[in-house]
This record gives C-alpha cells, structure tokens and sequence, in this order.
C-alpha cells in the first residue's frame, strides 16, 4: 500500500501501540493499564506496531498528514491528533480531550540570526499554546488516554502531578476540559505568579509544599502509588506520544526537510527524548533520510546532565538544583535521564549550560529583535551561542531552536531585569520605562535624544 492509509472507520487491522520497558522488550502492558514503570522500577516507553505503519509509504503518510493539517474534522485539526496514528492509535475521538494544540509557528528568527551570524535559525515557538507552553502536547494524549479508560470503568479519583509550573497549567485545564479532578503539587514560592495562577483558576487542588521540585515528586509518586491517584508526570511515557510530535512538526514545517541543529532546554528531560523519538519515527517510516544533530541547553544552577556530558555520561550524580530564573528546569534528579542520554547518543548530541547572567542577557538581546523569550529559551540560545563558540554551528547551518514556553508566563523577571533589581545581575540591555512630566517641550526633546542614541548612533 502507498497511499494514505484509511479512515479510522474502515481501517482493519487497527495500528497498534503499547508500554514495554526499555530493559526488556518483552516485558509489555497494555495502554489502559495503571503502570509507570517496570517489574525492576525501570522506565517504560511506548512502542508502537512499526510493521503496520510501514504498510503505508513515507510519502502517502506526508499526504496524509498534510491532509489533515488545521483542518475542522475533530479531531485532526490538532497538530498531535493530527498525528493520532503515531500517537495513541486505539484511542475513540469521542474521548480525546483536546484544546487544537500544535501547529505552533516555526518563526524566523531573521534580524536575531544576522546579528549573531546565522542566516537560516528559527524558532519553533511552543509558548504559541492554550496554556503558553510545549507541555500541552503531551497532556492531551495522557488526559484522552485517562479519559478513555474512566469510560471503560477504570476507578480513577483524581490524575495528579508535581510541577515547577508549565505541567500543572496543562493538566489543570486539559483535566477541567475533561470532567477529571487534577491535584498539582508546587514548591511554594519557587514558581512565577503567572503559572501559579492558571491551576488555580481551572480548579485544580494545588498544594504549595515546602520544598523543590524533586521533593515534589516523592509526594506525587507516594499518592499514586497508594491512593489510586494517576500519575501526570512525564515518567508516565503516555506524555511523550504528544511532545514528540513537535519534531514531526518540525520537519514538515520545513517541507519535510531536517535541520542541521535542534537546541532545546532541558530539565526533566523528557522533552529532549520525546523529540528524538518524533524523529525517530520520521526516520524509520521513510519520511526522512537525515537526521539533525541535538543540543540540550541547561542552567548552570540545575545542570546534572552538563555534568553527566562532562564524563561522558559514565557518571550520574543527582544534585541539589538552586535558584535559577528558568524555574520551570530548576530539577537537579531528572527522571527522564536514561531516555535522554539514549537520544543524545543516537544524534550526536551534545550538552551545553548558561549563567544566570547569560540567560538574562540573551533573552534581553533577542527581546530587542522582536521575539519575547521565556528564559529557556534563553538558555537555548545561550547554548546555540556556545556551540557557534566551538565551530560546531557554522554561519550556513539551519538552525531550531525550541521555545519551550510564552514569555508572558515571566514578566515578573523581564520587569526586574530591566529595572535592574536583580541581586547580583548588572543588566547590559535594560529599558526602563522613561518616567517625564506631561509636557510636550520635555517629552519631544527626550523622545529625539532616545531615537538618536538607540537608533542612529
């Protein structure tokens, strides 16, 4: 067969797809099953019946997709469900929860890219989202999947996460959308007020613990292991079928073709793997015939993958993360580790970290070009700046970058970087609000000297 394979109504056999443990490819459970991890503790993946889906060519599977792409017909018009055959293949429409997420502008970067020597960087801006961030991709696979089992009996009270904040905006409103109960647990303080609020106004049962994000995720794994409770977070593989589609979205944003570059921050690092394994499947399937070189960027105050890369991932070390402005990656026990060393190796990975001050200058600098960075991009594009460093990325290079985020989920440190009140940061690029009487003389003198000196000097 080399056309677009058939509607799901017709389609006999259904493609399939299933947990299986990375250590033991025999050891598998069903989609429906309550089950995180393997018999030993070790971390599942989902597999998928490969063989079936070869039975269309890579070319009738880009017909396809394209097909569908922001169409009306629930509910392909996402840029996950669109994809719902390499996604979660057995689920019915009738219980996909989804907001039309995916889709997210692969922008340009065109003026930030001359300036730092790059004629071909983008940025794949996932902030572009319902709740503003990446996270959502993967919340509607895990919610539909939640969903459908509750409408085939499973007694499941309440799916739960721990959070740094972008997960819990997700399951808070992908869990209300669905009718489900969603408990979130923060690190009190630690998180910004934009994210705090979005579970707090879906309904969500937010607890702020006294501690980080890892101790967060003890809470989380003891009530789901004991109370029923589902487990959100993304060491349930489920989460990974919908963020690796933003590879996929990638390359087809790109006609098909692959970049030389993908840089993506990392924390818990699920991310990084679930984009390998979105290209992957472009791979395998015939889509595509190359495969990118990955860079993982993390900060410096939270950075045990840079450090594992350091000794060529012979060595693991948990650490205690401190306080960085990319909060949303402030985890120093990853649980995603192995999957991300797996994807690294496979694309020729490397690792790089940012400083505060790095993080803080570059987001100021690619503000300036017309984009609004969270500060993980900004350690993405301190990392993209390192890699120019070494030789790696040359001036010819197409580059992505992964916006992991929307910028207005951290307003509160653009606002004191560029009043210049955070402690220990000298910022080179502030731009204060210019505070004048309402006089027309004293506001038009000013107004000329500041075009003068930004503009023409």
């Amino acid at each position: 067969m080399s056309g677009a394979p058939p509607s799901d109504a017709t389609a006999k056999p259904r493609p399939r797809a299933w947990f299986e443990s990375l250590a033991n490819p025999d050891e598998r459970y069903g989609l429906d099953e309550v089950v995180y991890t393997d018999s030993k503790g070790g971390l599942l993946q989902v597999v998928h019946d490969m063989d079936e889906l070869k039975k269309t060519s890579g070319a009738g599977w880009k017909e396809h997709f394209e097909r569908r792409a922001r169409k009306n017909e629930w509910p392909y018009g996402s840029g996950v469900w669109g994809k719902k055959e390499w996604v979660l293949p057995d689920i019915d429409n009738d219980n996909v929860v989804s907001m039309y997420e995916g889709h997210t502008n692969l922008f340009w970067a065109e003026r930030y890219g001359r300036e730092i020597g790059l004629d071909d960087l983008w940025l794949k801006l996932c902030g572009n989202s319902h709740t503003g961030s990446f996270k959502d991709l993967g919340m509607t696979v895990l919610v539909s999947q939640v969903k459908q089992m509750i409408a085939n009996g499973a007694d499941i009270p309440a799916v739960a996460c721990a959070s740094t904040g972008d997960t819990s905006a997700a399951l808070s409103a992908y869990a209300a959308a669905a009718g489900i109960p969603a408990i979130v647990f923060l690190p009190r303080g630690k998180i910004s007020l934009a994210q705090l609020i979005q579970p707090v106004a879906n309904g969500a049962i937010v607890f702020a613990l006294d501690t980080d994000f890892d101790g967060c995720m003890e809470i989380v794994k003891q009530v789901s292991a004991n109370d029923g409770v589902y487990l959100a977070n993304s060491m349930n593989s489920l989460r990974v079928e919908g963020q690796k589609t933003v590879g996929l979205e990638i390359v087809q944003q790109l006609d098909w073709q692959v970049p030389d570059w993908i840089v993506i921050p990392g924390g818990n690092l699920g991310n990084v793997s679930a984009l390998a394994k979105g290209l992957d499947m472009l791979f395998d399937l015939g889509l595509i015939s190359k495969r990118p070189r990955v860079c993982v960027g993390q900060a410096e105050a939270a950075n045990p993958l840079y450090l594992a890369y350091q000794k060529d991932f012979e060595v693991f070390e948990p650490i205690a993360a401190r306080k960085t402005v990319a909060s949303a990656i402030q985890i120093g026990n990853p649980v995603s580790y192995l999957k991300a060393v797996d994807a690294l190796k496979r694309y020729d990975g490397v690792v790089e970290q940012a400083t505060e001050s790095e993080i803080l200058e570059e987001c100021a600098k690619a503000d300036r070009t017309g984009l609004f960075n969270c500060p993980h991009t900004g350690v993405a594009l301190v990392a993209l700046r390192k890699l120019q460093a070494r030789g790696l990325v040359r001036a010819e290079d197409q580059v992505v970058v992964v916006s992991t985020a929307h910028g207005l989920k951290f307003v509160d440190s653009k606002l004191a970087y560029h009043s210049m009140e955070l402690e220990g940061i000298v910022a080179e690029h502030p731009n204060p609000p210019i505070e004048l009487d309402a006089d027309y003389a004293t506001v038009r003198d000013q107004m000329l000297r500041e075009i003068e000196a930004r503009f023409r000097s």
